[in-house]
């Protein structure tokens, strides 16, 4: 593994882009401040950017914050294979040990937050704490019907079309600004609040659709890795938060039973981009979390 190669993003804002190869591919992070490490994963569509309120918040109080572009998504590398949240995990777990940080929280949304717990599960040794906002579990959670109302599929119905082989990238390159915008108008409370041309352009990259929806279509190893997983308790304290407008109770309701810690909060007036619709609420509940725990 080659050692990590940091360069600085800009001095007015104090963050700082990082890359680091692991197996030979390229994953790319972006911190601010110091102090206890503080791993945050991005969802669907989103990139590292998503937790940009987050990291000035963390590195005000303290924590140096650690924001990555998963595999194939941003500006990381985008393999052919190797999108079960396992793999993705490890990735990620390496990558921290090439930057010499072998402990640290985890804050996983979306997507994020199925990679958040196998990272959690497959690594308890390394991570202190868990916040995982705004998702379900495969494995954990039912899988989500297919006769429901159209009301009830807005947040359901691409766990399918993104699955299917070639077909999306068939149907949607060209017209990624449509197709994610679909997502943002509706799964947002705040609109405004979503950086939506930042995560379009990403997506309209070379490959960008296909490792997205890559992360789909490793749905069914996911949900094999994630059986084994739920057979043992996480023992770090986990935090569970959700949306008013978008899943609600649900991330709370997927971990039940599965962590010794467990707790939960639902941000009001909030859609499905919790971090930066209500960065402020947001961060307070995720402060108040890892500030009880850092001590420990």
């Amino acid at each position: 593994m080659n050692a990590a190669k940091a360069t600085s993003l800009s001095t007015a804002d104090g963050f700082t882009h990082h890359y680091v190869r692991v197996d030979g591919r390229k994953l790319h992070c972006v911190m601010a401040g110091s102090g206890a490490p503080v791993l945050l994963i991005p969802g669907w569509p989103q990139t590292w950017y998503a937790f940009r309120h987050v990291m000035q918040a963390l590195a005000d109080k303290g924590f140096k914050a650690i924001a990555v572009d998963p595999p194939g998504l941003g500006n990381s590398d985008q393999p052919e294979k190797g999108y079960d949240t396992g793999n993705i995990a490890d990735v990620l777990h390496r990558a921290l040990l090439a930057l010499d940080i072998t402990r640290y929280h985890v804050v996983g949304h979306d997507v994020g937050m199925w990679v958040g717990y196998a990272l959690a599960s497959d690594q308890p040794q390394a991570v202190r704490t868990l916040t995982l906002t705004e998702a379900v579990i495969p494995g954990l959670a039912p899988p989500p019907p297919i006769f429901v109302a159209p009301q009830q599929n807005i947040f359901l119905w691409h766990f399918l079309f993104n699955q299917v082989q070639d077909l999306p990238e068939a149907l949607i390159t060209g017209r990624e600004e449509t197709y994610l915008n679909f997502m943002f108008d509706r799964w947002a409370f705040h609109r405004d609040a979503v950086a939506s041309d930042v995560y379009i352009r990403a997506y309209s990259s070379p490959g960008g659709l296909r490792a997205g929806f890559d992360y789909y279509r490793a749905i069914p190893e996911t949900i094999r890795q994630n059986q084994c997983r739920a057979t043992r308790l996480l023992e770090m304290p986990v935090l569970a938060i959700g949306a008013e407008h978008a899943t609600n109770d649900a991330p709370l309701v997927t971990l039940e039973g599965r962590a010794s810690d467990l707790r939960g909060a639902i941000i009001a007036d909030c859609g499905h981009f919790v971090m930066e619709e209500a960065p402020q609420v947001f961060c307070g509940h995720l402060l108040d979390f890892l500030e009880e725990h850092t001590s420990e």
